[in-house]
């Protein structure tokens, strides 16, 4: 069912290539104009631009991108769902970034595929950009994402609000203060990509701050290890409360209560708009709510 046409089409809109689609797809780079011409004939319009030696999307392009990324996704689930006729089994490939992973979806999860025997899960992390993109090219289905997101690009549903806050080791003088009054401080701050450091980036720019604003900064990708470093008095990080819930629990960490406004932020489960998933991603996320946490802060808007 799916062109071929259709597969160079989206391969060029990720590479913006002829030539290195045409090593990708192990066809000539003549078959890969051919194919684009065709569809640029079928439906009338230009689909790529090419100025100054460099191949952009037109927005007829992006429309016929986005459409056909649906349809393969889809396409993908029919003959999952044809597959498991004979099984009697579901599948889903789940994605999360670090935190959201590791802190939030693990156990709630856990507890959830014990009460579906017939759904079988792939599970990956990664950064909240790359799981977007992974959506977007059909190799995950939903992800739960820490970040901030183009909610008109995806459909989407709050699974928790998460309070973020300023973590320190536990001999750190701070009691209450402002923002402003830890930039002294050396911060530990997560790689680029990653939710946590964008939701504090927003923060800082709210004061009219930056990461710059810090004394010192160092980027670690291991929130264990920032946790470990920040309890033994090496410096202080912003991530969410769960993340260090049980190392304020025990002292290890403290938090710095800063006197500006708390900081909520959402975490939220995305899909692809339109996609066949959303009735079995609903039911994943009703299972993971009355798991979890069963409080108000669990949010059902879509």
């Amino acid at each position: 069912m799916f062109d071929t046409r259709i597969k160079t089409f989206l391969n060029v809109c990720q590479t913006l290539n002829y030539t290195q689609s045409a090593r990708e797809l192990n066809i000539t780079q003549p078959a890969v104009s051919q194919h684009i011409a065709f569809l640029e004939k079928e439906y009338g319009l230009k689909l790529f631009n090419y100025q100054n030696r460099h191949l952009s999307l037109t927005r007829a392009g992006e429309i016929l991108r986005d459409a056909a990324q649906l349809f393969t996704h889809n396409e993908d689930l029919l003959r999952r769902k044809l597959e498991q006729l004979q099984g009697g089994e579901r599948h889903l490939t789940i994605g999360a970034t670090l935190t959201a992973g590791e802190y939030l979806i693990a156990d709630p999860l856990a507890h959830y595929l014990k009460s579906e025997p017939t759904l079988n899960i792939r599970f990956v992390s990664g950064d909240t950009t790359d799981l977007l993109e992974q959506i977007q090219h059909g190799q995950i289905d939903c992800a739960l994402i820490e970040g901030f997101i183009d909610k008109s690009a995806f459909d989407w549903r709050i699974l928790k609000k998460e309070s973020f806050i300023c973590i320190a080791g536990p001999n750190t003088p701070f009691e209450r203060c402002h923002l402003e009054d830890v930039l002294d401080q050396h911060l530990l701050i997560r790689e680029k990509g990653s939710g946590t450091r964008a939701v504090l980036e927003h923060k800082l720019r709210e004061k009219n701050l930056s990461l710059s604003s810090f004394s010192r900064v160092s980027e670690i990708t291991s929130i264990n290890v920032i946790k470990r470093l920040v309890a033994n008095d090496y410096g202080i990080s912003f991530l969410y409360e769960s993340a260090a819930h049980k190392e304020l629990e025990s002292g290890e960490l403290k938090t710095i209560a800063l006197a500006e406004k708390p900081v909520t932020h959402d975490i939220t489960f995305v899909w692809l708009k339109g996609s066949h998933y959303t009735e079995e991603i609903d039911r994943l996320i009703d299972g993971l709510q009355s798991t979890q946490l069963g409080d108000a802060s669990l949010d059902k808007n879509r």
